[in-house]
């Protein structure tokens, strides 16, 4: 028997559908919502992932509610869109995940077996690849590795790429030899530049944060996290100098710029 959270649950979820149904309505809903596809949407669903992000990260609880909700329209947007087209609609989406949830935890709803976080981490990766085998694949890692970090950005798909070679024994034996390797690709990076080469620097640079990333991995860092904090901390300091100079930014000097950028450091203790 359900309880009157799961009732109340159900029927605010209906009605988000019905409104979203209401907005794609040919005749009376919105123009703007109409013209939406699949493909128009992709950056919007994007946006919404990362404003959540941004809540999580600012650990802001008001916040990170509004933004699960932009992000769950996202989802109730492209199922009403499908469902017009009678490819699927959101029942489906939920049926996939929860039958595919189930599978995957078999220690949870099969065997109730006590296993570790590596256990179950190792368990997941072999039933999805029994899911989608690769028959005959003389290169089944990295086959597997293309289609996995074809949605992600670069800095996402480099640490996903050097976790699974590390976790198939390609992997530095120890953190020395990535300092190195770090050293080696700046002093490539800095000959490329000087030849003016942009083609050769710009696969030079993407070297030098590979192997910057895979330091972060060594260190259990989030380069996420870390570039997140930098731009805050960059857009808090460059608020102060707006604050505290007279005019505008581009008609001060450097040597002034450079003052405020020092006192912003000291003030903001950070």
């Amino acid at each position: 028997m359900k309880n009157t959270n799961q009732v109340n649950s159900e029927q605010k979820i209906h009605k988000l559908i019905e409104v979203v149904s209401e907005l794609r309505d040919p005749i009376n809903g919105c123009p703007w919502d109409l013209n939406q596809t699949h493909l128009s949407l992709v950056p919007y669903v994007l946006e919404e992932a990362y404003e959540v992000a941004h809540a999580i990260r600012e650990e802001n609880p008001d916040e990170l509610k509004e933004e699960l909700g932009d992000l769950l329209l996202q989802i109730i947007l492209h199922a009403q869109i499908a469902k017009e087209k009678n490819l699927f609609d959101i029942t489906d989406i939920i049926d996939i995940i929860t039958e595919k949830l189930i599978r995957r935890h078999p220690h949870v709803f099969q065997n109730k077996a006590k296993v570790s976080i590596k256990e179950v981490e190792d368990s997941w990766e072999h039933i999805k690849n029994n899911e989608k085998p690769l028959n005959n694949s003389k290169t089944p890692i990295s086959d597997r590795l293309k289609v996995k970090i074809r949605p992600q950005p670069s800095t996402k798909a480099a640490l996903i790429i050097s976790t699974r070679a590390s976790k198939n024994g390609f992997e530095w034996e120890k953190i020395d030899q990535i300092w190195d390797k770090l050293y080696e690709e700046l002093e490539e990076l800095k000959d490329a530049l000087k030849k003016e080469n942009t083609s050769e620097a710009e696969a030079e640079i993407g070297d030098v944060l590979f192997t910057l990333i895979n330091i972060a991995r060594w260190n259990k860092i989030s380069i996420e996290d870390g570039l997140a904090k930098t731009n805050q901390r960059f857009l808090e300091r460059l608020k102060y100098i707006e604050e505290n100079i007279e005019g505008e930014l581009n008609s001060q000097s450097k040597k002034k710029l450079e003052k405020y950028w020092k006192l912003a450091k000291i003030n903001l203790k950070h």
